[in-house]
């Protein structure tokens, strides 16, 4: 009896644990609902992207995107990506030679991660919201808040990262392209030298919630 009530209040303390998670987790909520507002703001910068298995967010310019799947199970390298032109670090200085395997493609620099193998299930026919929420839904780490600018964003890995604004309204960087630099300086690239993209020191969180201040590569767009 003793082990019966025993199981029956762990069981009810880990449902209290997990709704008070979900109830508190503003985070993963609002960062799904300002993703939609972009979305919603540049439908015509959206689209299926087949080659990768998923999805494309475009810059205003079109010089690069946002890429995530439609399902990890099938995605044929990264499940979420940032995909630039390569010719202004080349005429900064890059030599594609020396980056590391699976980066430079033809005039293109690809950055990204793997967040699983899951075969993602929907209760609808997919789309891209859809197949966004999945990541806040499946891999909430991957999900984070950037205070200095009031973003949120996805961790694509090795210091890269997609941002969008919490709200397009008020902010004048509604997306931006977030690269560490280091393997591009190590390529040849001065960073000062990249058109189109600004080098600046940017205030973030490390690995301990203590902030930093770390260099850069930004390719901000304001879609309003």
């Amino acid at each position: 009896m003793k082990r019966k009530l025993l199981i029956t209040a762990c069981s009810l303390v880990a449902a209290i644990s997990l709704s008070a998670c979900q109830q508190t987790d503003v985070i993963g909520t609002v960062a799904k609902e300002s993703f939609a507002e972009i979305l919603e703001t540049v439908p015509e910068q959206v689209e299926a992207d087949e080659e990768n298995g998923g999805w494309s967010l475009s810059a205003p310019d079109d010089s690069a995107r946002f890429i995530w799947s439609r399902d990890y199970s099938k995605s044929p390298v990264h499940d979420v990506m940032i995909e630039f032109d390569a010719q202004p670090f080349i005429e900064a200085g890059l030599d594609t030679s020396k980056l590391p395997e699976g980066i430079a493609f033809d005039d293109m620099i690809m950055l990204g991660t793997k967040l699983g193998n899951d075969e993602l299930k929907y209760s609808k026919e997919a789309d891209p919201e859809a197949s966004f929420n999945k990541i806040a839904e499946l891999y909430r780490k991957s999900i984070g808040y950037h205070e200095a600018l009031d973003h949120y964003g996805v961790d694509l890995g090795d210091g890269n990262k997609f941002e969008w604004a919490k709200d397009i309204g008020t902010n004048d960087k509604d997306m931006v392209f977030v690269v560490d630099p280091e393997i591009f300086i190590e390529a040849g690239v001065d960073p000062d030298k990249v058109e189109g993209w600004v080098y600046a020191s940017v205030e973030m969180m490390d690995d301990k919630g203590k902030k930093v201040e770390e260099k850069k590569l930004l390719k901000p767009f304001d879609l309003q």
